[in-house]
């Protein structure tokens, strides 16, 4: 029995630290997921946008100005034709300081 015990915990305190490095890499792949910011090419103007707070109060005030009468659509919703429309607008609007 104590033999038993003994190689027990010998086993658990040898393989502690495997499991505890899996954790760690399982956490920080979550928190760069998490982190990532999606971006969106503007084949109009030829450019990139992240997608980020500014952006999204931008949409949804471009969104409020077209369709005040409609709830606000997800972006990835949205046909060619409204993106395109969108971009304009937002190169017309660019960001106020």
């Amino acid at each position: 029995m104590r033999r038993f015990l003994g190689t027990f915990l010998l086993g658990a305190v040898m393989a502690m630290p495997v499991v505890m490095r899996a954790d760690d890499e399982h956490e920080r792949r979550e928190r760069n997921e998490a982190n990532r910011v999606q971006r969106y090419y503007d084949p109009y103007a030829k450019d990139w946008h992240e997608w980020n707070d500014q952006e999204d109060r931008a949409y949804h005030r471009w969104w409020g100005e077209r369709h005040h009468d409609r709830d606000v659509r997800d972006w990835n919703k949205l046909n060619n034709r409204e993106r395109q429309e969108y971009w304009r607008w937002r190169h017309q609007h660019p960001d106020r300081d």
